[in-house]
């Protein structure tokens, strides 16, 4: 999935993007730990990993692959 970034705060590494249907979601820091992004813009278009909930779980640049996702606890 792809969406927008709506903002971003550069201190606490969380932010917010557009989904292409004006849907808005937010993002932790978490999001971005498996990325090598360090600062995101506004405008700046990015590819989105979603949970089953629907939550991000991975930001990174539209061109780039997501990571890989964490296996589940044992």
């Amino acid at each position: 999935m792809q969406g927008t970034v709506r903002d971003y705060d550069a201190d606490t590494r969380a932010g917010s993007v557009f989904l292409d249907d004006g849907t808005v979601l937010g993002f932790g820091p978490a999001a971005l730990a498996g990325s090598p992004l360090r600062l995101l813009r506004p405008g700046q278009r990015v590819r989105l990993g979603l949970d089953a909930a629907g939550a991000v779980v991975a930001v990174t640049l539209a061109t780039f692959p997501l990571p890989p996702a964490p296996a589940p606890p044992p």
